[in-house]
């Protein structure tokens, strides 16, 4: 035997030993196989022990073999760049592994793209790469086309999906920033073209002041106690709505009585600005009569434009934390793998939905402020949350409550859950939910792959686990991720 001879002096292959075809016969993959092609399979590989805990192929070594088991318990690992992601071990005999798409030939991947453990002792029928290639290629021909097929069209309904997930996140930012950016942009506009009457307004008034000979010390003085009332502008602290109403009251009452023209008019931002009574009288000391109603409007106007300066500057600041939300959304400005606070990637999130929440769903937000950084593809975390956030506000139907909580779980774990009081996903398919193409919604409303995309992204990329519990008016999408730092593959 020389082709087991070769097998038995690799890593994997010793203490190999022939194999019976009746053991192979026991075994799903190959129990329609006519006796003459089970004699030339078991001929062709061998059959190996492993103890519990060893491995069995590494994933990224030089896939040279495929192995089926026979006896025992094999886990398969996924390496990622936060750790390998280990997934439910099984014993049922016949279950493969290894060089899987060894039937591709060239074409094939050539290096393992898992790893296999034992993790109980384990009886393997081993069956070198080229030679499984070989077996197919001969045996099953149409097998191989469908496969081959499949796995291209698969490849490429996945390529269209992820290409139609992106645009739908360029579309959420787009719709949320469009939204978001109307209300201050509309009332910065709004406030500058107020701005210009109330500027050439205050002009007059100050070119009319002069004009009617007012002292220039007197002047100078009247510009300090506008300046200080532009200050306190807005300033509304310690004072509640009543009070300021009957602040309102009584200053109008005393312009009136001061024969100042339109006192109810300038009284509200005159008050805003911390201006009272005693503060009138005082410019009536400075001025006189003749020109308290001309310095009462002038200083009313100054108020108003600095109220309006305050309107211009939070509503471009407003706009500036939209951008920025956007950018920390969409990862534009960042490298791909960083070390990111979750929290601030699921608020950008929530800002870019912000539009699209109906007025009968409340947002609330619960985060741990002891939850650490942790290294992460950060856009490709936004696009888990867009995900799972829109399913959330899809199963309320417009009412309800969405949730949005982290945690640690036993300081290496971050735990980012989100929650919907929707009727909640039922039992029978709870375990289906992940799987590609499949959904719950109506035909055209869903591709069934956002979960999915959403589950490779967290176990694949992340070396995480997502995962559902879910009752009618409670249900919880739970993502787990890694709070150690690897570095990216």
């Amino acid at each position: 035997m020389t082709e087991q001879d070769g097998v038995f002096g690799r890593r994997i292959g010793q203490g190999g030993r022939p194999v019976d075809k009746e053991l192979l016969r026991g075994l799903f993959l190959f129990e329609k196989l006519e006796d003459e092609k089970l004699e030339a399979l078991a001929g062709y590989g061998a059959e190996q022990d492993f103890d519990a805990g060893e491995q069995i192929v590494k994933q990224g070594d030089p896939a040279e073999f495929f192995v089926v088991l026979i006896e025992g318990e094999v886990m398969i690992l996924v390496e990622t760049p936060a750790g390998p992601v280990p997934m439910s071990p099984t014993s049922q005999p016949g279950v493969y592994g290894g060089a899987i798409s060894a039937y591709m030939g060239d074409r094939a991947p050539q290096t393992y793209p898992h790893s296999l453990n034992a993790t109980k002792p384990s009886r393997f029928f081993v069956l070198p790469a080229e030679r499984y290639g070989q077996i197919l290629n001969e045996w099953f021909p149409m097998a191989v086309h469908l496969l081959d097929g499949a796995r291209i069209g698969g490849m490429a309904q996945r390529e269209l999906v992820d290409r139609r997930q992106r645009l739908t996140a360029l579309g959420t930012i787009t719709a949320g920033l469009t939204h978001e950016l109307n209300n201050p942009a509309a009332a910065a506009v709004r406030a500058v073209g107020e701005l210009r009457d109330k500027v050439k307004t205050s002009r007059r008034r100050l070119a009319g002041l002069i004009g009617a000979g007012i002292d220039p010390e007197r002047l100078r003085t009247l510009i300090d106690i506008q300046e200080k009332c532009a200050e306190s502008a807005s300033d509304t602290s310690s004072r509640s709505p009543l009070e300021i109403s009957d602040a309102e009251d009584e200053l109008s009452d005393a312009l009136e009585e001061a024969g100042v023209e339109d006192a109810w008019e300038i009284a509200s931002p005159l008050v805003s600005a911390r201006f009272g009574v005693d503060t009138l009288e005082q410019i009536r000391a400075l001025v006189g009569d003749e020109f308290l109603d001309g310095a009462v409007h002038w200083i009313s106007q100054a108020t108003e434009i600095s109220q309006m300066l305050n309107e211009v500057t939070d509503a471009t600041e407003r706009i500036s934390s939209l951008i920025a939300s956007a950018k920390q959304y969409s990862q534009m400005d960042r490298t791909p793998y960083q070390t990111v606070d979750v929290r601030e990637l699921l608020d950008s999130t929530l800002t870019m939905f912000r539009g699209k929440i109906p007025p009968g769903i409340s947002v609330a937000t619960d985060y741990d402020p002891d939850l650490p950084p942790l290294p992460a593809y950060a856009g490709e975390l936004n696009q888990v949350w867009t995900n799972l956030i829109h399913n959330a506000l899809d199963a309320m139907a417009g009412t309800g409550r969405l949730t949005v909580r982290t945690a640690v779980e036993h300081d290496t774990v971050a735990l980012i859950e989100i929650g919907d009081t929707g009727p909640g996903v039922p039992e029978n398919l709870r375990e289906r939910i992940f799987e590609p193409f499949f959904t719950t919604k109506s035909v055209g409303e869903g591709t069934g792959l956002g979960l999915d995309i959403s589950f490779r992204i967290i176990a694949g990329r992340h070396g995480g686990d997502l995962r559902v519990e879910s009752e009618p008016g409670n249900t919880r999408f739970q993502v787990r991720l890694p709070l150690i730092e690897a570095p990216p593959t």
